[in-house]
Formats: structure tokens, sequence, C-alpha cells
């Protein structure tokens, strides 16, 4: 700050020194001018793609249809009601993924759908999904 000094009766003035003050603000907008580009602007995202419909080609996907006329084929093979729980447990013993579909027209009754799940879970199956009549078929 600056003081004038004069005589006793007259008024002190007080002018503010500005100069260091604009001298710290200019090194700050350099600094930051030179920092700004380079702070990273976040961390890369990747967008989940949709996973593809099972489709009965994929060895690992494993498909029970239950034909109209009670009939069962695993992933395009004809198996028996009561051998089917054994067949299961052969293709996933060693698999870590236990995860397996059922497949079946509109006609057959609910019942039997769920007889395969009962039997698909006591075989040690995680995960049952259902795909919907004719979504899997080829036009």
């Amino acid at each position: 700050m600056e003081f004038t000094a004069g005589e006793s009766n007259s008024k002190t003035v007080s002018n503010p020194n500005v100069v260091p003050l604009i001298d710290v603000l200019l090194v700050l907008i350099i600094i930051f001018m030179v920092i700004t580009p380079t702070v990273p602007a976040g961390l890369p995202a990747v967008v989940p793609k949709p996973s593809p419909p099972a489709s009965k080609s994929d060895p690992a996907t494993v498909v029970v249809q239950i034909m109209q006329n009670g009939k069962l084929m695993i992933n395009q093979n004809a198996v028996e009601w009561s051998a089917l729980g054994a067949r299961l447990l052969e293709i996933f013993k060693d698999r870590a993924d236990k995860a397996a579909f059922i497949e079946s027209a509109n006609e057959v009754p609910f019942a039997e759908v769920a007889r395969a799940i009962d039997i698909m879970r006591s075989a040690g199956i995680d995960h049952v999904g259902l795909i919907p009549a004719g979504a899997n078929s080829q036009e």
C-alpha cells in the first residue's frame, strides 16, 4: 500500500499496489493454459454389444428340443426321456458353464416342458433358458 505523508490535518489516502496481484494472476493463467490440454477427459468406455441368439450350430450351446409327439432331441440327437438326465450329466461333466436351453413347439403341454426343466436341474444345470417356439427356424 502506498501512503502519502503531508500535513497533519490532511486526510490519509491509501492506494493499493495491484501490480504484484496482476503478476500472480498472469502466472496462474499461464499454468492453467499449459495444464488444461493434458488433463484426461475420462476413462474410455466400451459399449456392450448384444450377444448373438443361441444357435443350434454352436457346439457349446446345449438345446433340448421337445417335439410335438413327445420325443426329445439334444442338439439334433434323439434321446429318450429315461436317458435325458444321464446324457446331460455326461455332456456337462467337464464344463464350467452349466447352462442349457429348452425349445418346444406351441402344441407341447407345459407339463412336459416342466418335466424337462426338472430333469435338467437335477442333472446339475444351473441356468435353464427357454427358447420361444420358432425362434431358431430357418426360413
